[in-house]
């Protein structure tokens, strides 16, 4: 068994680890327990922003197309993030940054050779939008 325990300003902070391991120190097995926080909110993300956990085809190639789906959906929304966070927004989870960039009302109107988002003009996430269009245009 391992534990940690603080004192801080808002009151006590204590946590547990109870384990059958016996080969590691009691730190290294809090901080190897300890970063075990980072890949279970990736699997989070995957499943509550991205519905991964919704593969309810009978085929297994159907169930394997739609998980293929939720991986790029991951991909696209993962790639955003970084993008804002490398502009100075505060890291969102995935399912926020969903609702607030890509569930909203819009049409693409298509010419020749370019195309034109029309976005409603009070959306929450249009100050995110114009922040990417900007990062995206400087590298063209």
């Amino acid at each position: 068994m391992a534990y940690k325990a603080e004192e801080l300003a808002k009151g006590s902070n204590l946590r547990f680890v109870v384990t059958s391991q016996t080969d590691l120190t009691p730190l290294t097995l809090y901080n190897w327990y300890g970063r075990r926080g980072e890949p279970e909110l990736w699997i989070k993300d995957l499943k509550d922003a991205c519905f991964a956990d919704r593969l309810s085809c009978h085929r297994f190639w159907a169930n394997q197309f739609r998980l293929l789906l939720h991986a790029a959906a991951y991909w696209l929304l993962d790639t955003l993030r970084r993008e804002l966070m490398q502009a100075g927004v505060a890291r969102l989870q995935l399912d926020t940054l969903r609702i607030r960039l890509v569930k909203i009302g819009g049409w693409v109107r298509q010419h020749a050779e370019t195309s034109h988002l029309h976005l409603a003009s009070s959306h929450p996430g249009e100050p995110l939008w114009r922040l990417l269009a900007a990062r995206f245009a400087l590298r063209e």
